[in-house]
């Protein structure tokens, strides 16, 4: 009798689901498309697989979107019509120049202060060498548009082919503002030019904020200030506002998904009434990933998980094999080696933080960790694998 041991861990499978449209039963969309994978391929649905859907069909099937005079009405009730500062937005077509239409219908004139080297996730507008060369310092030093071109010129973006400082300044013209454009990394900079600002930054906004109120701001709103709640029968954000959109169209964007806590439940309900097993389920958005080539942090949503089911609550805690088997069981190999391993794995505490056999094993949130596994799975192209089944993520050497 050939032994029965499960030859392979984690697997991450797309699966293929129709297009979504708003109004659409998203729950029984899902359920169904795993388990019809999952029979039409030959596997089979276990306990605590893990079902994610990108936040993006969420979005649509919600119906969670809203033009650019949306964004311009709430802008012009929240800090006038005059003259506003909008500080550190990510450099991208598809994340910000839509807002920034918005904002620009809205105001009178935009001075735009962006941060230098690069964005917030990376996007560089110059290499931090020629800034060194320039002799510049970037914690410290403001600069204007003209001493910016003066000292680096044009400057593209090595993905995109785009200069974004160009490319920003038109879009605000095109919407009839007038235009003025800084460089600075400090935030109280911009209040030399106006006390009425919208911080665009994502990660870093709380801070950004608090900053600039003790130093004096007159109003300011971070972008999840912005479309919280509708603007003439618009979608919003409640917790996000524009953090986390993308463009739909040239005049609309969509929202991050709102309160979808019960989407997760729903389906992680249709899959134990179909097939007795209790599934984890999340919706996830971009990945926690930075590439090597280009500096880029992929992270532009606000999180990386908006919803999931409460299995996914923690992080990892997990041993490292090899630091067992060349420190603690160094003298054994073979069969008396793997049973050795098991048995520390089956005895592990509940808590490893501070132990030395769980050093590098890097206790990230488990939703970070599956949604980056899940937008690498499905790719942000044409795979039309918006959900994502991911099984064997929490059995380890002894399952």
């Amino acid at each position: 009798m050939a032994n029965k041991e499960r030859r392979v861990g984690t697997v991450s499978r797309g699966i293929r689901c129709p297009i979504i449209r708003e109004g659409d039963d998203l729950a029984a969309i899902v359920a169904t498309s795993v388990l019809e994978a999952a029979e039409f391929e030959g596997f089979e649905i276990r306990d605590r697989d893990v079902i994610s859907i990108t936040e993006s069909i969420v979005a649509r099937a919600q119906g969670n979107y809203a033009s650019v005079d949306d964004i311009a009405a709430d802008v012009k009730a929240k800090l006038g019509g005059d003259t506003v500062g909008v500080i550190f937005p990510i450099l991208s077509r598809n994340r910000f120049a839509i807002c920034l239409k918005g904002i620009a219908k809205a105001v009178k004139k935009v001075v735009l202060m962006l941060s230098y080297p690069s964005d917030e996730v990376g996007n560089e507008l110059i290499s931090i060498d020629k800034i060194d060369e320039a002799g510049i310092n970037p914690y410290s030093d403001v600069l204007s548009l003209e001493k910016y071109r003066e000292l680096f010129g044009e400057n593209k973006h090595e993905f995109t082919g785009v200069d974004y400082v160009q490319y920003y300044g038109d879009v605000i013209k095109e919407c009839g503002a007038e235009v003025e454009i800084v460089f600075a990394n400090q935030a109280k900079a911009i209040l030399d030019y106006t006390d009425c600002v919208i911080n665009c930054d994502i990660h870093t906004r709380a801070r950004t904020k608090r900053i600039l109120l003790a130093a004096g701001a007159k109003v300011v709103c971070s972008l999840d200030d912005i479309l919280n709640a509708p603007v003439n029968g618009s979608g919003c954000n409640e917790k996000y506002g524009l953090l986390g959109s993308n463009k739909s169209t040239e005049d609309k964007i969509k929202l991050f998904p709102r309160e979808c806590k019960d989407l997760v439940l729903d389906i992680q309900k249709r899959v134990m009434d179909a097939t007795g097993k209790h599934v984890e389920v999340m919706v996830y958005g971009d990945g926690a990933f930075k590439d090597p080539q280009g500096k880029i942090w992929e992270l532009a949503d606000p999180v990386v998980s908006p919803a999931y089911t409460d299995g996914l609550v923690g992080t990892p805690n997990e041993l490292k094999l090899k630091y067992l088997a060349d420190n603690d069981f160094a003298e054994l190999s073979g069969e008396a080696l793997k049973e050795a391993i098991s048995k520390s794995i089956k005895e592990k505490e509940g808590n490893l933080v501070g132990n030395m056999a769980s050093q590098g094993t890097t206790p990230r949130q488990l939703t970070d960790l599956i949604g980056s596994l899940c937008d690498l799975t499905s790719g942000s192209g044409d795979k039309g694998t918006p959900v994502v089944l991911v099984q064997g993520y929490f059995d380890n050497y002894t399952n």
